[in-house]
């Protein structure tokens, strides 16, 4: 029998948004719970299924509070170390890193979700389009400033598709195939953003026996309940990272359509055509379709 070959950080990726090099500061504990995506993939939604899986239902826990994404700039690396340090309950850790840029617990258990990249444009321009002027200024005034602000995002959604292609497409996808890589770790559960609204209620009991977290038949209806969109839309201030304090209509903006394809009434047949065929060359064949697609079985071969 192969003994397991664990992945080993690689390097360091740091930017505006975030700093890989805190993760090695962190202290993981052997029941650590990892979320791992690129933004706009699904990431608050996956946190909030497995926050009410630890808490029971629990419609007061807010995952804004005890679930920051580690890696952020804001509120800085020590406040978010010691928030991490000082819980208690099984922690739920957010992260945007590829693989090979973030310490990598064998204990641990990791959640990784995908989107579309088109999808996740289209999800990401709103929220940049709302992003406060505090946020930015904070940013701007954060320790170890690394890079300068990138433009503000165009107003028209097809010019910031281009946009997002040209300053994150490719980082995106090697995103996807860094997870893909080690889909067969007996401690990664891969998650589609698709799946996960197709089947909700199927998708928490996946991740609960991942996680081997139990279900109490009193406490399911609520879990369900505080994992719908509008429930997370309605409550933003609870799930929406910061609290929602990073936009302009709070947690509220935060929350904008929670729906796929938008981007099939703008792009045109080419221009899909030719996003598709890079993923495929970038992914290769089996992770591109999964990428596009989601479904289990790709997952899982």
């Amino acid at each position: 029998m192969n003994p397991t070959i664990w992945p080993v950080k690689q390097r360091e990726q740091q930017c505006y948004l975030s700093d890989s090099s805190i993760w090695n500061e962190f202290v993981f504990r052997d029941d650590d719970i990892i979320i791992a995506s690129s933004p706009k993939a699904g990431t608050t939604l996956t946190q909030q299924i497995v926050a009410q899986l630890v808490f029971n239902g629990d419609e007061n826990v807010a995952i804004a509070d005890i679930s920051p994404w580690l890696d952020f700039r804001l509120p800085g690396r020590q406040i978010l170390l010691e928030l991490y340090a000082q819980q208690q309950h099984r922690r739920i850790i957010k992260t945007h890193l590829p693989v090979d840029a973030l310490v990598y617990s064998p204990k641990a258990k990791y959640i990784y979700v995908a989107r579309d990249g088109r999808d996740c444009a289209w999800s990401r321009h709103n929220v940049e389009l709302n992003l406060s002027e505090q946020f930015r200024q904070g940013l701007d005034n954060a320790e170890g400033q690394i890079a300068k602000a990138p433009p503000k995002a165009a107003a028209d959604v097809k010019q910031y598709w281009q946009q997002w292609l040209n300053r994150e497409g490719e980082a995106f996808l090697q995103n996807i195939k860094s997870w893909w890589s080690i889909r067969h770790l007996p401690n990664l559960l891969l998650l589609h953003f698709n799946d996960i609204k197709q089947d909700t209620p199927g998708t928490i009991r996946r991740i609960a026996r991942f996680l081997e977290i139990p279900i109490q038949d009193a406490h399911w209806h609520d879990i369900v309940l505080h994992c719908s969109f509008d429930w997370m839309k309605q409550n933003g201030e609870k799930v929406a990272p910061m609290n929602g304090s990073l936009w302009q209509g709070g947690g509220n903006t935060f929350f904008n359509k929670g729906v796929n394809k938008r981007w099939a009434e703008v792009l045109s047949v080419q221009e899909c055509a030719d996003y598709e065929a890079k993923a495929n060359h970038e992914l290769g064949e089996a992770c591109a379709h999964w990428l596009i697609n989601g479904g289990w079985q790709a997952r899982e071969e």
